[in-house]
């Protein structure tokens, strides 16, 4: 038996029931502890497997057994036949050093005495009397360091034996810096170490995400599984599979002498050892990934723990992708003061603290630094670097830099490998281990925003001429952490971190590739949009808008590329087909920006539809931020040139749209807004289009709200829900449902609106309509009001105003109505100032806590618990 250091030490595993002996139990830990050694108790572990499953893990790892034993035999768990006390006794290996402590007097259980006469006939075991438990710590602590003599002595006859190598004490690297944020991800990789069966796992991600410093930390903490430790082998600086196995036995100070085979050296020193091998950096070795699965045979009670860019594709391989740090709530995006808890932002405080002690996060700067943070996407590495220029920039000026990151982010600490000193040599390293066509791909690929499908990658490769297979290449990207996969709804969504883009542009940059490579991208998305044109108004809508969410980013980067290169027939066309999915995804005002820019550049070649489609988008947007009477007449003059084109749906849009607009001004014409609205509707109905028609009804409906005319408007919101039935069109039923259940809530009743409310929200969330969110929070705050629930209402009014902000969309102050719900809560209680003031700091501590909450997070608040409940 080898002798241990302090940094691995003998393991005593004590047995004794627990309540009766604690006393004993304390002191016996106290003689092992003073000998350096390491107890092994019931009480010291987390449990989280049965009792027998613990214990039996605890004597498989241990060095001796003790046992202290007093009057009971300890409890019999239901269905089994002994205690867990002789089971213990039981399970202890034959080979196993036990020391028994039988505590006197003592009148004992009938069976303890039977296990008792059991062990003293046993010549494996040495028994001792004690009566008190400091007598009882003295007799461990004196046995433990005979014990220990006689096997040193009996030890050295092998250590003297030249031919057998033996492993020194494990030693892993010092780790500089505290690691953040990664508890979850070392409880998940021990996890894995420890399930039955496993052999290797492999930590996978790309360059800096913190591969090498997690396999440190998950290293350090798993002597638990691993009693005979953990061994670091560094890789970056083996090139040649033939290295791999020297590689290793150098680490664990096994010798490659020519006298025998390496292997049959390493299965020696390895024999009987449970072991932790970490070997870190391992893509430049892929190749010799099979070599690892001999060492299955060659160490078989060791496990591997891999760090990789490239999936290593062997049997027996688990797979851990290590994933960027959390850089804000996803939950609540536009949180800073969740986003300030985050991990990400902590590691960029601590890292800023190094080289500028007195920063702090305050208010001036907290949205710059978690901005920071989101832009570099929680990326360990770049967050470092972008820290380190602290020195000489404000958390403002580097997020203002961060639109091109790869120069800002360099000269890391200059003791880590060249690799790891910039992102730029982290990325460079990888992309050198791929073959020409797959850097292609990756070049091509770089022209994608964030979030792209097979289907658009494939359809890139037709445009782009690629001599390769696209599903391979791409495989091989995802393998190498260079292009992440998730999963979507049930579909493989793509993405690349923004490092890895912007290296890519560069690339297509310096071979005049770019605009070509751009150009292919925006005919994918112009096609996709050419398909997904006709689900959008009807039955179809839920899924059309999903599969476009799904590459929501590419559409608009699309649109802007087209844009910026001036084809406004292409540009306008995009757009115009998928005027749907921008209103319920909030980017109306962002096309209008497009469109804006696209106007002022078009030349006299442009055709009458494109400069109609550019104009309704801008008389769109200003019908709502800058109302005047020129904004309809506008509006007026693009349904005229929409009918020169034959463009029946443009001329319906753009009359009650102008109708809309002649609402918002500060001194409408009623009767102009009123014949616009009424035609426009007659248009829709007459192309078809129910969504357009409910819409345009819904709009005459707020007419006649804003003449005092609530019954009229009554009836247009019910012919506005109907037409928006009949067409299946989601967007439109949940706009028309939650301005009727607003009227019928006027009306005195509450249940049916709350009904009508809940499904409004249910089938915004399906649409992720943030707006249609928000609308159906205020119906429900007004209920939650009327009902007296302060602490609802309060939620879901701070709620939907901080949605409100988020996505910029208001109704005019004639159609805000909840508030005033809310306020009536304080008012009715004005003949009590107390509880007036009361209520009050209710309702504002309740809206800050609301105003915290994500549109999704808000809607399932809202949701919550049974209709007419008090709710959340």
């Amino acid at each position: 038996m080898t002798i241990r250091t302090p940094d691995q030490r003998l393991r005593v595993f004590v047995s004794s029931t627990l309540r009766e002996l604690e006393a004993e139990r304390i002191a016996a830990r106290g003689a092992i502890e003073r000998l350096r050694l390491a107890p092994v108790m019931f009480e010291l572990g987390a449990r989280p497997h049965p009792p027998r499953e613990l214990y039996r893990a605890y004597l498989a790892q241990s060095d001796v057994f003790v046992g202290i034993y007093g009057e009971r035999y300890g409890w019999v768990a239901p269905g089994e036949d002994i205690s867990g006390l002789e089971d213990e006794y039981r399970l202890a290996p034959t080979e196993l050093p036990k020391l028994i402590y039988l505590k006197e007097p003592a009148d004992r259980d009938e069976r303890l005495r039977d296990l008792i006469g059991r062990i003293q006939a046993d010549d494996t075991a040495s028994y001792k009397s004690f009566s008190t438990a400091d007598e009882l710590a003295q007799l461990i602590e004196a046995d433990l360091a005979t014990l220990l003599a006689e096997r040193f002595d009996a030890a050295r006859p092998a250590a003297a034996d030249a031919g057998q190598p033996s492993l020194p004490p494990p030693r892993l690297p010092v780790a500089y810096t505290p690691l953040i944020g990664r508890e979850r991800e070392v409880d998940e990789v021990l996890a894995l170490l420890a399930a039955p069966g496993t052999r290797l796992v492999t930590l996978l991600g790309p360059g800096g995400i913190g591969k090498s410093r997690l396999s440190l930390a998950v290293a350090a903490a798993a002597s638990g599984s691993f009693p005979d430790g953990a061994v670091f082998v560094p890789l970056e600086n083996v090139l040649e599979p033939a290295l791999l196995l020297p590689t290793i036995g150098y680490a664990l100070g096994v010798r490659d002498t020519g006298e025998h085979p390496l292997a049959d050296r390493l299965a020696i020193a390895l024999e009987g050892r449970r072991i932790l091998l970490v070997l870190d950096n391992f893509e430049q070795l892929v190749d010799a990934a099979p070599i690892l699965v001999e060492l299955y045979t060659i160490a078989p009670e060791a496990v591997l723990l891999v760090t990789s860019r490239i999936l290593l594709r062997i049997r027996g391989e688990r797979v851990f992708e290590v994933p960027p740090l959390a850089s804000h709530d996803a939950a609540s995006p536009e949180s800073v003061s969740r986003a300030l808890a985050s991990p990400a932002v902590e590691l960029f405080v601590e890292r800023a603290h190094a080289v500028r002690p007195e920063f702090a996060v305050t208010e001036a700067n907290a949205a710059a630094v978690v901005g920071i943070c989101r832009a570099l996407e929680g990326v360990p590495l770049a967050i470092e670097l972008a820290a380190a220029r602290m020195r000489v920039l404000t958390p403002a000026a580097i997020l203002e830099r961060l639109d091109h990151q790869l120069p800002l982010l360099v000269e890391s600490s200059r003791d880590l490998p060249e690799r790891q000193r910039t992102l730029r040599s982290t990325i460079e390293w990888s992309t050198g281990l791929l073959t020409a066509s797959e850097r292609r791909m990756l070049h091509d690929l770089s022209v994608f925003s964030l979030g792209f499908t097979l289907d658009s990658v494939e359809a890139l490769g037709m445009r782009r001429e690629w001599d390769f297979e696209a599903f391979d290449a791409l495989e091989t990207l995802v393998d190498s952490s260079l292009v992440d996969r998730e999963d979507v709804d049930g579909e493989a969504v793509f993405s690349m971190l923004a490092t890895v883009r912007e290296y890519g542009i560069e690339r297509l940059r310096e071979s005049g590739d770019e605009l070509a490579a751009r150009a292919a991208h925006a005919e994918v998305f112009a096609d996709l949009a050419r398909r997904m044109e006709h689900g959008l108004g009807t039955g179809r809508q839920i899924e059309s808008v999903a599969r476009l969410n799904l590459e929501r980013g590419n559409l608009r980067a699309a649109v802007r590329h087209l844009v910026a290169v001036g084809d406004a027939d292409l540009a306008t066309e995009v757009a115009w087909r998928l005027y749907l999915y921008w209103w319920v995804g909030g980017y109306l005002m962002e096309v209008a920006t497009w469109m804006e820019e696209l106007l002022a550049a078009m030349g006299p070649g442009t055709s009458p539809h494109a400069t109609a489609i550019a104009e309704f988008y801008i008389g769109w947007r200003d019908s709502w931020n800058a109302p005047t009477h020129a904004v309809p007449e506008r509006l007026v003059r693009c349904a005229a040139l929409f009918d020169s084109a034959h463009d029946d749906l443009g001329v319906a849009m753009s009359l009650a749209t102008a109708g809309l607009a002649e609402v918002n001004t500060p001194d409408p014409d009623f009767a102009a807004a009123s014949e616009w609205l009424t035609a426009g509707a007659a248009r829709f109905s007459r192309t078809g289009a129910g969504w357009g028609e409910s819409l345009g009804l819904v709009a005459l409906g707020r007419l006649a709200v804003l003449r005092n005319d609530g019954p009229a408007g009554m009836e247009f919101f019910r012919r506005a829900v109907v037409a928006a039935a009949n067409s299946g069109d989601q967007f439109a039923s949940t706009v028309a449902t939650h301005h009727l259940a607003r009227m019928i809530l006027f009306a005195g009743e509450v249940d049916e609106p709350e009904r009508m409310f809940r499904w409004a929200i249910e089938g915004s969330i399906r649409l992720r309509h943030e707006e249609g969110i928000a609308y159906g929070l205020e119906g429900l705050c007004a209920i939650a009001a009327l009902r007296g629930q302060v602490e609802r209402a309060g939620v879901l009014c701070g709620a939907a105003a901080a949605m409100r902000k988020r996505v910029a969309t208001f109704d005019i102050p004639n159609f805000v109505y909840h508030t005033r719900y809310v306020d009536a809560l304080v008012t009715a209680a004005d003949d009590d100032p107390v509880e007036a003031a009361e209520i009050g700091a209710r309702l504002r501590a309740a809206e800050a806590r609301g105003a915290e909450y994500g549109a999704f997070e808000a809607a399932d608040y809202a949701l919550a618990g049974p209709i007419g409940s008090d709710g959340p």
